[in-house]
């Protein structure tokens, strides 16, 4: 799902609202267009990829740049638990990271988490089981993390291009749910 660098992710931009003030961190951000996003919004993002090039592309005003490989063996997960009060992760899928990834979100924090999966083969790449999610996998692993799901889909979409993807936004059990409003955008109270 590569977008121009300014076009955030429309299930990002539709839950950034929740994410309470704080750090957030953009894994595998690409050139940046989530920090970017957090950052317009007013909150401290922290940008981590392992590719130099787009942490340059990534960096700005409120932005601050990480690059570490979290695959390259031996690596270890560099974030504390309870850490962010938003995590992103969009187009990117390493399980091992998973937990400690759940674990470093503060427990009033918001994970807006979009990635590929099983039936991507069919439209393109990726195409490697390993880097596609199983069915209902993002929730097994929220539930696992003891994050409560705010919204969640799991099919195919055809923007911004034809994809099989799971989409989940989830909290920790800090967030009091009625608190929660997910029609911001319709106007609905």
């Amino acid at each position: 799902m590569h977008l121009p660098a300014a076009t955030a992710s429309s299930w990002v931009q539709r839950f950034a609202h929740l994410v309470p003030p704080g750090e957030v961190l953009d894994l595998a951000c690409g050139s940046g267009r989530h920090a970017r996003l957090f950052a317009g919004l007013g909150h401290p993002v922290l940008a981590v990829d392992r590719d130099p090039q787009s942490l340059a592309a990534a960096a700005g005003p409120g932005i601050v740049t990480l690059q570490h490989d979290l695959e390259a063996e031996g690596a270890a997960w560099p974030f504390e638990p309870g850490r962010f009060a938003g995590i992103v992760v969009t187009n990117y899928l390493h399980r091992p990271l998973l937990n400690q990834l759940m674990a470093s979100l503060a427990p009033n924090g918001v994970l807006i988490y979009e990635t590929f999966a099983l039936g991507n083969e069919l439209f393109g790449k990726p195409s490697n089981p390993a880097f596609l999610l199983h069915p209902g996998e993002l929730l097994e692993h929220a539930a696992a993390g003891g994050l409560r799901v705010l919204a969640f889909e799991d099919g195919a979409v055809v923007q911004p291009k034809p994809a099989r993807v799971q989409r989940l936004c989830a909290a920790g059990q800090g967030v009091v749910q009625t608190e929660v409003k997910l029609d911001h955008l319709s106007g609905a109270e």
